[in-house]
């Protein structure tokens, strides 16, 4: 068993394309796994599937904002449904361990800890992959509570036991839990690099993780690789959802977007800093429009609040993007105004928005004009009709935006809006760039 599943993931780890570090460098360029690559769901089913997970992710956000600010009571007690996570995850696969144990892990911007479910623990949810094994790997090591990353984790660390760092991190309606340790790290084939990282040895409670067996954060956050490592910026390029292709990872030096072909301008606006909430990438959005009409959104609408509620975010664990009330009600109107197709009556699965298409018609002859998001500064993210519509069914034209749960959540700029588009997390200067590129290329 364990034989075939090594020839399975030799090709996904042979995909990583360039690896240094150095002199406190790390720079990779890497494919990222689609989450639905070499699956039998249809076209239409991947978007159905991808949009009811992208509401539970937008209601669970919701949940633990609601939580950090001290207004939502306890959130692992909160009604939220758990999607599988890989189920519109982009995953990386690495090296865990002395010899290295291959793993997929989900690329999280919004998730600080970087997690894979351990074969010290009984009860793990279902994957495809085996578990760790920290039994097999000479440089596993579990952190005391001393240790640096216990003591400046932002998440819950419960207690501690026999002097270890117990970790319980919350998804929805389950947990992670477990314990940090640190292991060795590694990234590439052809190029191999090994480095020691702090991460969660655990288990998940409740969902799936189908294809994946834990989470790589992205995020802010002390305990995420950006911040463990110093990398001082990261971008990803990703193919259109439903091609199923591999997409671009990269981080340090190879992150430079200029480096690569584009197919626009390159644009620039800041990453903000939320006073309350550490876990997410906010930018200053601060209007839409359809095709050449600005639509009425108060720019205050999309703004991080004083208490920390609010904001807009981009968020490479969200499939559609979640607007608040006032703009999604704002670009459900100019799109009705737009659109000169029947409304389909009642919710169609996840969508707030369908139109039927004429008989025998498909969606690519549909002509629409783009969606603009407008950033503090000038920069616009021109979105063509593919970035804001999907055809769950056959038939049908759907808006791939979402009303955002009512309360403290933010507004999500997902991963359809970005697709076909470089995007470049600078964090050392607090920037966020973007081009419109043809990812596939790069």
């Amino acid at each position: 068993m364990m034989a075939r599943h090594l020839r399975h993931l030799l090709p996904l780890l042979c995909l990583a394309a360039v690896v240094t570090a150095g002199h406190g460098s790390f720079d990779l360029l890497a494919d990222l796994n689609h989450p639905y690559a070499g699956s039998s769901f249809s076209r239409h089913e991947v978007f159905r599937r991808a949009a009811r997970a992208s509401k539970d992710r937008a209601a669970m956000l919701t949940a633990r904002l609601a939580h950090v600010l001290g207004k939502g009571g306890d959130i692992s007690a909160a009604d939220v449904l758990l999607a599988p996570l890989s189920d519109q995850g982009h995953s990386l696969t690495v090296g865990i361990g002395t010899p290295p144990q291959p793993h997929t892990l989900i690329l999280d911007t919004g998730s600080d800890l970087i997690w894979t479910q351990c074969k010290l623990f009984r009860h793990t949810v279902r994957q495809r992959e085996p578990l760790y094994d920290p039994g097999k790997s000479s440089s596993f090591d579990i952190l005391p509570c001393s240790s640096r990353l216990c003591q400046q984790g932002q998440f819950s660390f419960k207690n501690c036991s026999k002097n270890r760092c117990l970790y319980d991190d919350v998804y929805g309606s389950a947990e992670a839990d477990g314990f940090l340790a640190s292991e060795t790290f590694t990234f590439g084939v052809h190029s191999k690099v090994s480095l020691s990282l702090g991460f969660g040895c655990g288990a998940l409670s409740a969902g799936s993780l189908v294809g994946a067996s834990g989470i790589m954060g992205l995020s802010p956050g002390t305990l995420s690789l950006i911040s463990q490592l110093s990398i001082p910026r990261f971008s990803y390029c990703l193919t259109p959802f439903d091609e199923r292709k591999t997409s671009r990872l990269l981080f340090g030096a190879m992150a430079d977007l200029q480096k690569y072909k584009t197919t626009g301008p390159i644009q620039t606006t800041s990453i903000l800093r939320n006073p309350v909430e550490t876990a997410y990438y906010y930018v200053p959005l601060v209007g839409l429009s359809l095709g050449t009409k600005r639509l009425e959104v108060p720019a205050s609408s999309l703004a991080i609040n004083p208490d920390g509620s609010g904001g807009t975010i981009v968020d490479s664990g969200s499939t559609i993007a979640s607007l608040v009330e006032t703009a999604f009600k704002a670009v459900k109107k100019a799109v009705l105004e737009t659109v000169k197709l029947p409304v389909v009556n009642g919710t169609v699965e996840d969508y707030e928005l369908c139109f039927a298409l004429p008989r025998g018609v498909a969606m690519d002859a549909v002509k629409m004009p783009p969606l603009l998001l407008h950033f503090d500064g000038g920069a616009e993210m021109v979105l063509p009709r593919d970035n804001y519509f999907q055809e769950p069914r056959a038939g049908l034209m759907c808006l791939a935006v979402a009303k955002a749960p009512n309360g403290f959540g933010v507004s999500i700029i997902g991963n359809v809006q970005q697709q076909n588009m470089h995007v470049l997390f600078d964090v050392r200067n607090q920037k966020f760039s973007f081009a419109p590129t043809q990812c596939d290329m790069i």
